[in-house]
């Protein structure tokens, strides 16, 4: 629901620019087709073209931001549509003014434009705050007196609707600027000057420096060669043109920069995909089938499943805390430890106890491990257990409802190098089945946050009890999604399902 509402919103941004530029179009097409009005117009006609051109322009950076994520793009967007509104005003104002006389109306979008000014202000102080990321007490200073300068800067633009502060407009449709006028370009300069500092002193690469530094010089430039004479178009065409070049430079680095961390992370995913077993061991006796839905590109959850001699199969689940690359990391580092003992250690709790006291070295992350490993004994059908911390087990014995096996034999793999684990025998029978899963299942969410829960899941496991494993699988994770509405997974999602075979099975 929460990615629908700002996916609306975006969109709602890029039909408000188209709106804006075909509104500045039907203006200057109002403007051309008369030529009493036109003859009025006269020496705005550039300004109207520029208004015309920006507001197409400002609709096609929009849309093109829409692509961009990460740090900066709700800013740029928000920045850009603010620009777009800035080129609509400035040509509702020359259009009340030059064409129709009407003085309170241009008094009106006049009004507006300023206030306009002093957002695009902040929003681009913001956009640059956050995409360069300042540091210091300077930083944390102007976090603090922007907002406020702004604040203020806008009482006293809106004063004047009462009381002439700072300019007022004439029946003639004349904009006069008072005094005291230069109180409205505080905000302008002070927020000029301590963003420059800012970006001097960040360490992101000079062409993003440059990039946000023209968006600052060059409307300055501008603004002081005119002198400061309101209403002028160009002031935001110099806006808009500084604008695009901080697009195509700081968006064209944060895009590489993008492309060179997929690139990472595909290679990390197919990494790990290649740790975890493509095809399960297959027995005479039993059946095995496994599923990993990772949350993002890599992921914290892993299995395993592999023979240790002829006669015991080893089954491991496991969940690493967090989510991500560092994650994924531990991850790979916890398979490689627990196999490694699996092969060498007589029992579960001995495999589970040494891997522990491995993983606790070097932890400064203070990363943890939730797992589940056993070891069946193909012939007698009796698995050994140890549970650290993980989700308990589902059982289905044949003729009988699902059951959780509640046993913990420790805290989770490496929080503790002293921890002792312990473990549990239980005899499969044939027409049994085990199912082992990680917290993404029961923990998975809709639009509400209302959780999947095990009570869900039992009533799909009992439903699918005739069900070849993998087809449990699949209706598990169908149902999962159906539960979850659209809403984005959260977390990792790993299922494994053992499924001892009847004995005609077995047989045939």
């Amino acid at each position: 629901m929460l990615n629908k509402i700002k996916e609306s919103r975006v969109f709602l941004g890029l039909l408000f620019t188209i709106l804006s530029a075909v509104i500045s179009f039907a203006l200057s097409w109002l403007l051309f087709s008369d030529q009493e009005i036109l003859s009025r117009v006269g020496e705005h006609l550039y300004d109207c073209g520029i208004d015309v051109i920006g507001a197409f322009v400002c609709a096609a950076l929009y849309f093109g931001s829409m692509r961009q994520e990460g740090s900066g793009s709700r800013e740029f967007r928000i920045l850009t549509a603010f620009v777009s509104a800035g080129f609509l005003a400035n040509g509702l104002m020359f259009f009340m003014g030059s064409a129709l006389g009407r003085a309170t109306l241009f008094f009106v979008f006049a009004m507006t434009s300023k206030l306009l000014d002093l957002v695009m202000i902040y929003f681009f102080y913001r956009y640059v705050r956050i995409t360069l990321d300042f540091k210091g007490k300077l930083a944390t200073v102007a976090d603090k007196g922007i907002p406020i300068l702004t604040a203020t800067q806008t009482l006293v633009t809106l004063t004047n609707i009462f009381y002439p502060l700072t300019f007022w407009v004439d029946e003639s449709t004349v904009y006069h600027a008072t005094g005291v006028f230069w109180v409205e370009d505080v905000c302008l300069i002070v927020a000029s000057f301590v963003t420059t500092i800012l970006i001097i002193r960040s360490k992101s690469p000079g062409n993003q420096k440059a990039a946000a530094l023209i968006f600052i010089f060059l409307p300055l430039f501008n603004y002081f060669t005119t002198p400061g004479e309101f209403g002028n178009a160009s002031n935001y065409g110099m806006i808009l043109m500084s604008l695009v070049i901080v697009y195509c430079l700081i968006f064209n680095e944060k895009s590489e920069k993008l492309v060179s961390t997929q690139t990472e992370l595909d290679t990390a995913a197919g990494i790990q995909a290649s740790m975890v077993p493509s095809i399960p061991p297959a027995g005479e006796t039993f059946e095995l089938h496994a599923s990993m839905n990772t949350a993002k590109e890599v992921g914290g959850d892993f299995y395993d499943c592999f023979m240790i001699d002829s006669n015991r199969l080893c089954i491991l689940i496991a969940d690493v805390s967090g989510k991500g690359m560092p994650a994924a990391l531990f991850m790979m580092r916890g398979t490689t430890v627990i196999k490694d003992n699996a092969l060498i250690r007589n029992s579960t709790s001995e495999i589970l106890t040494a891997a522990n006291a491995r993983l606790c070295e070097n932890n400064d992350e203070d990363m943890f491990i939730t797992a589940w490993i056993g070891i069946l004994d193909t012939r007698t059908m009796m698995l050994q257990y140890t549970n650290a911390g993980h989700n308990y087990p589902v059982l289905l014995r044949r003729g009988k409802p699902c059951e959780p096996v509640k046993k913990t034999h420790g805290l989770f793999l490496a929080g503790f190098d002293s921890m002792q684990y312990k473990h549990n025998e239980l005899k499969l029978e044939p027409g049994d089945r085990l199912f082992l899963y990680t917290d993404g299942v029961t923990e998975a969410h809709d639009p509400v946050n209302a959780l999947y829960g095990e009570d869900r899941l039992n009533e799909v496991l009992e439903s699918t009890r005739q069900s070849p494993g993998d087809q449990v699988l699949n209706s598990v994770f169908e149902d999962i999604k159906v539960f979850s509405r659209e809403a984005p997974q959260f977390d990792d999602i790993t299922m494994v399902v053992l499924t001892i075979k009847e004995y005609s099975e077995a047989c045939s």
